[in-house]
């Protein structure tokens, strides 16, 4: 066996290992749907359990679902979603997907969605300007959740006073509902369990332990201290980043049956596949 082709066995194996690891820690009492509607965290934001990503491989403002799909295309995969109960919209300053929330709101009412955005801001005059820029080129008022983008560091909450206190007040001012961060290390994991600030995480969660701040294993036990503490816990990276495409069945059972995250984003790209994910959860959430 060539080195090249030993190493991918032996990875694919580990993986294999991993996933199997992980048995149904709880089978739901009755089937779990896309379209559940659950409230998140403290200031109980209304979201479908699934909420329709626009960020699979995102960044420069910029990202696969909005090169493929554009605005017109986006807002289309969400009208098919909302005709299905699907109405938690996870977009991102990073992905550019500003502008589809602009082209969807023109068929959905406003109140009838929950829109989630990220900020990269580090500033306060920088959190002002994204709030104010966010607001415009959504074509809203207001924004539901906002969380500070791709936090690794455990001084999140030091670094981030300014945002933070930016994204308070206008919490006050109902401009914002509820705010948190995604998470993108243990240290910042630490962190949110203890801040007071925090209502909301965005973390990273598969049974194969890829593109994640720490083991699958590990992972449970700080999403368990998180819920302990009354976070509200929004699950991502749920397919490895696109690495369980061809293992969605798995990657979706572990999801639904470990009792870890309240809801999760999953970005795709066509009525067929958001249809198909729509089963699958279903499907997925009960044993054979």
């Amino acid at each position: 066996m060539h080195c090249k082709t030993r190493r991918e066995f032996l990875k694919q194996s580990l993986a294999l290992g991993a996933a199997a690891a992980f048995p149904a820690a709880a089978w739901p009492a009755s089937p779990l749907h896309a379209n559940d509607v659950i409230e998140l965290g403290p200031a109980k934001v209304k979201v479908s359990r699934l909420a329709m990503g626009t960020g699979t491989f995102g960044g420069g403002r910029s990202s696969n679902q909005m090169r493929k799909l554009g605005a017109d295309g986006v807002a289309d995969l969400w009208w098919d979603g909302f005709d299905n109960g699907l109405f938690f919209w996870d977009t991102a300053d990073a992905y550019g997907s500003h502008d589809a929330i602009k082209t969807a709101l023109k068929k959905i009412p406003r109140e009838k969605v929950t829109i989630q955005t990220k900020t990269t801001a580090r500033t306060a005059d920088a959190m002002k300007a994204d709030l104010d820029r966010f607001r415009q080129e959504m074509g809203t008022d207001y924004i539901d959740i906002v969380l500070l983008h791709s936090r690794a560091s455990a001084r999140w909450n030091e670094l981030d006073k300014g945002p933070m206190d930016v994204l308070s007040e206008a919490k006050e001012k109902k401009l914002v509902r509820t705010v948190g961060i995604s998470s993108h290390g243990i240290g910042a994991l630490e962190t949110a369990i203890k801040s007071p600030w925090l209502e909301v995480i965005l973390a990273r969660i598969n049974p194969i332990s890829t593109r994640m701040d720490a083991s699958s294993e590990d992972m449970l036990k700080y999403l368990a201290r998180l819920r302990a503490a009354g976070k509200g816990i929004i699950g991502m990276k749920i397919l490895a980043e696109g690495q369980m495409r061809d293992r969605v069945d798995e990657a979706l059972r572990f999801t639904l049956t470990q009792g870890a995250v309240d809801a999760f984003t999953i970005g795709m790209e066509s009525r067929a596949e958001l249809k198909d994910m729509r089963e699958r959860i279903t499907r997925n959430s009960q044993p054979a």
